[in-house]
């Protein structure tokens, strides 16, 4: 822990910094207008500076999924990690919403479209939105993202029964200052900025005044005799805008309510009636701004759980959608320009699905899904994330005890495969990018297979990552309170046994269907457990790079066609054909497939030169498994499995050399001696039984 401490200088500065320049600065609008030109991107529309905001925080580019990966989702580099998304669906999503959203900035159409987010609970979509959210306020705060909005100053001056509590007014649309002028030169200006505007959008505005400012406008034009430049100069400034959720400003969450009781001005504001008296009924001086699609206006409008709103209350949506206005009651009609994103569970999706009133409304959105996680490892790296932002105790995370529980989470999201060529385990393990060229499994097929079999979608059903990420905090918990400092697979799967019927997001009629799943996952983890327990009893790293490193020379001989060199003798002879297969028999590798898989790790090897990389066999996986499985098969008969069996001290110099290979494996002591003890009986039984 550091020793330093922070002075309120320091603090003072650092704050000071990180705000901009201008946040508390009025300027003319003629200094506003120089801007635009300087840097016509400041008056773009909300969905066009989003677009940017994406781009802004970094992209890469994924050739095999045809999918781009923005930084701000993979990497979150503004909370340093801490909200990473993982899987290969869900930034498949994220780059459908973007995509939707660039469109919109393009004017091709999904500007007038809700973003519907569906997906299961816990899929990862209310976080997503969340993190447009913070990201779009941090993008307001950069030079990058800056906008700005005006302020009506002075009014007291020409108008005579204004309040002097509103001498000074804020535009309470947040409105850009182009709006301003009228709209035949506010297009002059902005075909001129269009003609230095290097980006892959135009620059438009055709919105009207909201109904207070353009009164003010109309007062004082009229005291000046329509000389629009004194207006601007006297009574108007402008002002940094930067988007804040808290201050309901560019940014708003919107959450039904009693759904007996919705009533439209919570979207579209409400008379004042604290001004009634100093107004008027009808003055639109009178009127209260602050519903949420005012205060989203220029910004982000999120609404949660969308499809709970009764039907009648979705028709505001439709218009704010479509026609991009809204028609709060006893005012006129009020211009907006946001990016509305809505989000909704599947139950409530389903009830609206075939709803024939509910056309209109699906016809004005586009859906965007959010499975879950559909690649275990992937899965595997959230549970990852999540103790690590937590304060979790000196706990020591056993090899395979998160990918298990992944494993056990995809299984169940994941339809069965047609036919009995392969299992549900192989499917999750060509999910996962297991099965390769020389295998028979066709993962992009699969995919197709279970898309087409999916009620919505693959990955909209099945257990979250919530449910498990729960039962892995129990878990260590519990572990916590018996003194162990780790948490192992078997004691993960006790924790799911023990806890699917009592959670409430697991349906009944799926219980049974679950509980066969986690067999599988047993099974699966045991044939690891006894592939990590072998690699232990066998454990000689240097022999594994001695017979890898021969290996690949003879590899390297017999795609050449050429001859090597005899160890032993010296003399020249032809690849050793036997050696080789013993190595590729390990995998299964028939002998019509061999000449694949040596082109295979050939090419790897080769890649490897080319980017300065020795050859390593642990670097390889397939390799690797071959390697440690016939080092087995070459030192298993002087191995002693009447001590796996029958011995419960650990202290004997045998016993405690398989400790420490399996912890060079990743194991803590104690989790060594669990898994010995797992599958060290089953690999002795094995071989005491081939042997008899």
């Amino acid at each position: 822990m550091s020793s330093e401490r922070e002075t309120l200088e320091d603090l003072s500065r650092s704050y000071k910094d990180s705000v901009p320049a201008d946040l508390r600065e009025a300027k003319s609008f003629q200094w506003y207008l120089q801007e635009v030109y300087d840097d016509p991107r400041i008056a773009r529309n909300a969905h066009q500076r989003v677009a940017d905001m994406f781009d802004h925080y970094g992209t890469t580019y994924d050739e095999d999924a045809g999918v781009v990966e923005y930084l701000m989702a993979s990497e979150d580099p503004l909370h340093d990690g801490e909200n990473v998304f993982y899987g290969r669906e869900v930034h498949e999503s994220i780059h459908e919403f973007v995509n939707k959203v660039k469109s919109g900035a393009r004017g091709l159409g999904p500007e007038k479209r809700i973003k519907l987010l569906l997906g299961p609970v816990g899929s990862g979509k209310s976080h997503f939105d969340w993190m447009v959210r913070r990201y779009f306020e941090d993008f307001t705060m950069r030079e990058a993202g800056r906008m700005y909005t005006f302020r009506w100053v002075n009014l007291c001056d020409v108008i005579r029964d204004q309040d002097p509590a509103d001498d000074t007014v804020r535009s309470p649309m947040h409105q850009d200052p182009l709006v301003l002028l009228p709209q035949e030169q506010r297009d002059r200006v902005i075909d001129q900025l269009n003609d230095a505007l290097d980006a892959p959008y135009t620059i438009d505005n055709e919105q009207s005044l909201d109904p207070a400012s353009e009164f003010y406008m109309d007062r004082l034009l009229a005291q000046y005799d329509d000389d629009l430049q004194t207006v601007l100069e006297n009574h108007v400034e402008i002002v940094r805008l930067v988007a804040s959720e808290n201050k309901r400003q560019c940014v708003e969450t919107f959450e039904p309510k009693d759904k007996k009781n919705q009533d439209e001005t919570e979207l579209t504001g409400d008379v004042n009636y604290s001004k009634l008296a100093v107004y008027g009924e009808s003055d639109p001086r009178a009127f209260d701004y602050s519903g949420a699609f005012c205060n989203a206006n220029r910004g982000l409008f999120s609404g949660e759980e969308l499809l709970k709103l009764q039907r009648e209350f979705l028709y505001d949506f439709l218009h704010a959608s479509q026609e991009q206005t809204i028609k709060p009651k006893n005012n006129p009609r009020i211009d907006i320009d946001q990016v509305i994103v809505g989000r909704t569970n599947m139950p409530e999706y389903r009830d609206k699905k075939g709803d024939e009133k509910m056309e209109a409304f699906n016809d004005r959105t586009k859906r965007i899904d959010f499975p879950y996680v559909l690649e275990y490892e992937e899965e595997a790296e959230i549970y990852r994330k999540m103790l690590r932002n937590a304060d979790v105790p000196n706990m020591h995370i056993e090899p395979h005890a998160m990918e298990m529980a992944g494993l056990f989470g995809v299984l169940t999201r994941i339809t069965e495969p047609d036919g009995d060529a392969i299992s549900l385990v192989q499917k999750a393990k060509a999910y996962n990018g297991e099965i390769d060229d020389s295998d028979d499994i066709d993962a992009k097929k699969l995919r197709e297979e279970g898309e087409a079999k999916a009620d919505v979608a693959e990955g909209m059903d099945g257990v979250s990552a919530r449910f498990i990420g729960d039962e892995i905090a129990e878990a260590i918990m519990d572990s916590t309170h018996r003194g162990r400092e780790y948490l192992s697979p078997l004691t993960v799967f006790s924790h799911f046994e023990e806890n699917l019927e009592a959670h409430g997001s697991i349906q009944e009629e799926n219980v049974e269907r679950y509980h066969r799943y986690l067999e599988m996952v047993r099974e699966e983890y045991k044939a690891r457990a006894i592939e990590d327990v072998r690699h232990a009893l066998a454990y000689d790293l240097d022999e594994i790079q001695r017979q890898g490193e021969k290996y690949m020379d003879h590899v390297m001989a017999y795609i050449d066609d050429k001859t090597i060199e005899d160890e032993l003798t010296g003399r020249e002879q032809e690849p050793d054909e036997k050696f080789l297969r013993s190595v590729e028999e390990q995998l299964e590798i028939p002998a019509d497939r061999k000449d694949d898989f040596r082109q295979e790790v050939s090419n790897w090897v080769s890649r490897r030169a080319r980017e300065g990389t020795s050859f390593n066999p642990q670097d390889n996986d397939r390799l690797r498994r071959a390697l440690e499985r016939k080092l087995w098969a070459d030192k298993k008969h002087n191995i002693n499995f009447s001590a796996l069996v029958s011995a419960n001290e650990l202290d004997d110099d045998e016993r405690n050399a398989w400790i420490d290979a399996l912890v060079d494996q990743g194991y803590s002591r104690e989790g060594a001696k669990e898994v010995l003890e797992f599958a060290g009986a089953e690999v002795a039984k094995s071989e005491l039984e081939g042997d008899a």
